[in-house]
């Protein structure tokens, strides 16, 4: 099992050469399940978990802008109506 932490650490590169392997192991786990050679069938399942955990973090990444780890963005300032200031400009702008 894949520690979602330890992947965030890891660079795009890195990740999607792991999924890729993960993806092959994939293949290869449900060929064997489908002929009858599979004696531990719970592989199956972690290989798809991890598969999703990588994929959960490069959609992170790709929502964020980045393709590498990134430190927390500080919360942004929020005015008295509970509107931060950057959405307080663009409304007053629009009106």
């Amino acid at each position: 099992m894949l520690n979602p932490e330890d992947l965030r650490l890891k660079t795009h590169d890195e990740l999607k050469e792991q999924l890729y392997g993960l993806r092959k192991e994939s293949f290869n786990l449900r060929f064997r399940r489908a002929s009858g050679q599979l004696e531990n069938t719970a592989e199956v399942r972690r290989v798809r978990r991890d598969i999703a955990r990588i994929k959960t973090v490069l959609g992170e990444r790709q929502r964020k802008g980045s393709a590498a780890p990134a430190k927390a963005a500080p919360a942004k300032e929020k005015t008295a109506k509970g509107r931060t200031k950057a959405s307080r400009a663009k409304a007053s702008a629009k009106a």
